[in-house]
């Protein structure tokens, strides 16, 4: 069965608004993909303020913003439609939306994009929500990604997304685990733009910089990182734990850059070594932190002792990965199958998460 698909993410490094046109297929048990057309669509400096302040909104702007935020995705979906000429060949659209509250202790996540609205605005049907169900039932309501893990990237035993968060998929013998590492890009891209950057293209400043040793022990104390298994960390927590870094005035933007790939690397390593029981396995590296080329040196100098082969596929699956994965969560909701994963999240249950809006 063939399922046409468009997947949408919007992640906590704001970038823009990732839309993917996939055709994902099963065919006897075994799943296959192909990204047909990709785009990012960049925000505009007041839906970059919007998002970032959305948090912090009375509740009647707060519900205004996420009405409004559908009806912008779908306006930029229709659009992509029209660019790509693919009126009339898409199935449905699964939508992640921008995370702007989680806090799964109190069983709660947000997702601002009204699905509603985006259905509205492009009549076709849309799935959105993915995460609610499975924090209802005690879960992290992430990471989300590893079902599109060991279903369509199943040759990969590690397979890391660097985004404003880095997280894994770890691949065991009879079980998936998968969690939020530590902050990312979002941290990264912090430094870049007070010298002017959106990001640090290549890590080239980072390239410069030297290494702060005594920041770089602080920044490795929190008691999150002692933490195994099913854990998650909202866009503030993954701020917040390097705030250390963040409240530094002394630190020139170089020095900040290096110290804090330093710093991701080896809680990467760190997150691997208790669950590396194999050798000669590879590691599938995805998101924006895979163009980073002082960051994937770093920490190809980290796997290469532990026999770990890293892994950069070809741009389009790097940037567009996590759409990709919203769309097959939303085909496996199509079909009613479970799409959430209680081992990985630490759920009561493996749960089918979504909720479904009619369009035209």
């Amino acid at each position: 069965m063939l399922y046409k698909v468009i997947g949408l993410m919007s992640g906590s490094s704001l970038d823009g608004l990732d839309i993917a046109y996939c055709h994902i297929e099963e065919n006897r048990g075994r799943w296959s993909y192909e990204i047909k057309a990709a785009t990012c669509k960049a925000y505009s400096k007041e839906w970059l303020h919007a998002l970032k302040a959305a948090a912090q909104q009375t509740v009647p702007e707060f519900l205004e913003l996420h009405t409004a935020y559908g009806h912008y995705i779908g306006q930029c979906v229709n659009e992509f439609i029209r660019e790509q000429s693919i009126d009339l060949k898409v199935d449905f659209i699964v939508s992640h939306g921008h995370t702007v509250h989680h806090n799964p202790s109190k069983q709660t996540s947000f997702q601002l994009g009204c699905g509603a609205s985006i259905a509205a605005t492009t009549q076709l049907q849309v799935i959105n929500d993915l995460r609610a169900m499975d924090v209802a039932l005690h879960g992290q309501g992430a990471p989300i990604v590893p079902i599109g893990d060991y279903f369509l990237f199943n040759d990969y035993a590690y397979l890391l997304n660097l985004g404003g968060i880095a997280n894994i998929t770890i691949k065991q013998e009879q079980s998936l685990l998968a969690f939020d590492i530590c902050v990312a890009n979002q941290a990264l891209n912090y430094w870049a733009q007070k010298l002017g950057f959106a990001y640090d293209d290549k890590g080239h400043i980072a390239a410069s910089g030297s290494l702060h040793n005594g920041l770089l022990a602080q920044l490795s104390e929190d008691a999150y990182y002692k933490v195994q298994g099913p854990k998650s960390l909202s866009n503030e927590q993954a701020m917040h734990l390097v705030s250390v870094l963040l409240e530094d005035t002394s630190i020139s933007v170089a020095d900040a850059l290096h110290t804090l790939v330093h710093f991701i690397v080896a809680k990467i390593e760190a997150a691997l070594i208790p669950n590396h029981r194999q050798e000669q396995v590879s590691l599938l590296v995805t998101g924006g932190g895979a163009f980073n080329d002082y960051l994937i040196a770093q920490l190809r100098g980290r796997m290469q002792p532990l026999g770990i082969e890293m892994i950069v596929p070809d741009p389009l699956v790097v940037q567009y990965k996590e759409a990709l994965v919203m769309a097959f969560i939303g085909v496996l909701r199509w079909r009613e199958e479970l799409n959430v994963l209680k081992a990985v999240t630490g759920a009561t249950k493996s749960s089918i998460g979504g909720a479904f809006w009619m369009g035209a």
